[in-house]
Order: C-alpha cells, then sequence, then structure tokens
C-alpha cells in the first residue's frame, strides 16, 4: 500500500482570508456611521442649547411679569390707602370718575363750538372784506366814470375869444356843463336868471348885472354891468360869447356867458377869476 505525500490544501487556504473589498466596505460603513452618529450628537447638543435659551427667556419673562404684578399691587395699595385717607368710597370714586369725563366731554364741546365760533367769524369778516372789495372797486369805477364824464364835457366844451379880445376859459352851454366848470374849481362861477321886469341891477356874485333888452329871433342880449361904482354897457350880444370886463384887483378879466334868451329872460353865468372875489360885493 502505497502511501500519498502530504500536499497542503491550497482551496481551504483561500476560503479563510476574506477579499479585499469587503474590508473596504466595512472600514467605509463604520466612517459613514460615525459621521451620522457625530452629526445626530451636534443636532442634539443645538437643540438642548435652544431649549436652554428659551427657558432662560421665559424665566425672565416670568420675572418681568411678577415684577410688574408686584408694582400694580403696590399702586393699588397705594390707591385704597388714599382713598381711605380721603374717605373716599367706591360709589364715590365711580361719581368722580364719571364727573372727570363729563367735564371732559363738555371741555370737547366747548372747544368745537369755540372752534366753529371762529370759523364762522373768519368767515364773516372774509365775506365783509370782499363786500368791502367790492364797494371800493365800485366806487373806483363810479370815479373813473365820472372822470370819464367830466373829461369828456371838458373835451365837448370850448375855449373861445370874448368881446375884449381875451381867449376865455371853457364856456358852458347850458346847467349841466355850468356844474362841470364849477367841480372843475378852476375859477368860481355863479349860474344866474336875468329877468327884464327886475326893477333895477340884480346881484350876481361880486358884481351887479341889469338884463335890458332880448332878441329871440338873433339870441342876442343887452345888459348893464356894474362893478368898481360904474356902469358897463354890454350891447347886442350873441348868446354863448363871452361877455368880458375887468374889475379893480383883477388881473384876468370877469366873463359873462348867457346860454338861453327868452323874451323876458337870459339865463347863464358868472366867471370870476379866483383870487378876485374875496371882497363883499358892492352896493347898488
Amino acid at each position: 500500500m502505497s502511501s500519498t505525500p502530504n500536499i497542503p490544501d491550497t482551496h481551504a487556504a483561500e476560503a479563510g482570508v476574506l477579499p479585499r473589498w469587503v474590508t473596504v466596505l466595512f472600514v467605509v460603513a463604520f466612517a459613514l456611521v460615525g459621521y451620522l452618529l457625530y452629526g445626530n450628537y451636534s443636532e442634539r447638543q443645538a437643540l438642548h442649547k435652544t431649549q436652554d435659551d428659551a427657558a432662560q427667556k421665559s424665566q425672565a419673562m416670568l420675572s418681568e411679569l411678577d415684577k410688574t404684578n408686584s408694582r400694580i399691587a403696590d399702586l393699588k395699595g397705594q390707591l385704597d390707602v388714599m382713598s381711605q385717607k380721603l374717605g373716599l368710597t367706591e360709589d364715590e370714586l365711580a361719581r368722580a370718575r364719571s364727573l372727570a369725563q363729563t367735564a371732559r366731554s363738555e371741555q370737547q364741546k366747548s372747544d368745537v363750538q369755540f372752534r366753529q365760533a371762529i370759523g364762522a367769524v373768519q368767515a364773516d369778516t372774509t365775506t365783509k372784506f370782499g363786500q368791502m372789495s367790492t364797494q371800493l372797486s365800485g366806487t373806483q369805477t363810479d370815479l373813473n366814470a365820472t372822470k370819464a364824464d367830466l373829461e369828456a364835457t371838458k373835451g365837448a366844451m370850448q375855449s373861445i375869444k370874448g368881446d375884449l379880445g381875451v381867449q376865455s376859459g371853457l364856456v358852458a352851454r347850458n346847467h349841466d356843463e355850468v356844474e362841470e366848470l364849477k367841480r372843475l374849481g378852476q375859477r368860481d362861477i355863479f349860474e344866474f336868471t336875468l329877468s327884464k321886469s327886475s326893477k333895477g341891477p340884480e346881484h350876481v356874485g361880486p358884481i351887479q348885472v341889469q338884463l335890458r333888452k332880448t332878441d329871440t329871433k338873433k339870441f342876442k342880449y343887452t345888459l348893464n354891468v356894474v362893478a368898481d361904482d360904474k356902469t358897463i354897457e354890454k350891447k347886442d350880444k350873441t348868446a354863448g360869447e363871452p361877455v368880458q370886463f375887468y374889475v379893480r384887483g383883477a388881473r384876468a378879466p370877469y366873463e359873462i356867458v348867457v346860454f338861453d334868451v327868452t323874451k323876458d329872460q337870459a339865463k347863464g353865468y358868472l366867471s370870476a377869476p379866483k383870487s378876485a372875489t374875496a371882497g363883499p360885493p358892492p352896493g347898488n
């Protein structure tokens, strides 16, 4: 019987050694587990810290609330002590509060009424100011219209030479224009109505005038002027013509203008220089 040599079992040796990739897989798995455990630990630590912070804040708020409640209690106690010292009951305190509220309401109403009154006064003042402005505007318009009428009347009136050859002032042709001459104030104006039936000279301003004759067809007249103790006859003068004569002390001539001649009357005016009418009129 022959013997078989002792040869090692190669397959058994290979079966006893682990493959390399299995070792690598175990290492990776172990590292992953460690990483997960570390992450879980960190999250738990952060959560605990957040919980601790929240707990501290809650505790601080509770502490502040306790302090506030304590202050309220102290204030209430002080109010109760003051109420007892003043002898006030709850009903009296309530009545005092009601009176205070009523006073505030009345004050608010008074303030509203006062503001309304101020507004009414301001509105009334504004209205009156507007009315005054309108009236002033109307007055200015009237003044402008009067001025325009005066200028128009002045333009309508003429300045012509009188019977002495002296250039006259503006000559009025009717009563309205005589009034305009008076408003101009350049000379003293005395309007008159002379009658032939008068027994003697009639006073016209500082002189005397007597109507002697009228001619309605030719619109002429004759009159005597009495001035400086002498009589001046103005014969056959035409209506609208300035009849001129000098009076002692006057540098410019007096002027008589007759603008209406009838059978028995003559209407017109005397125009005298301003500086020559201060003295009293002469006697008959």
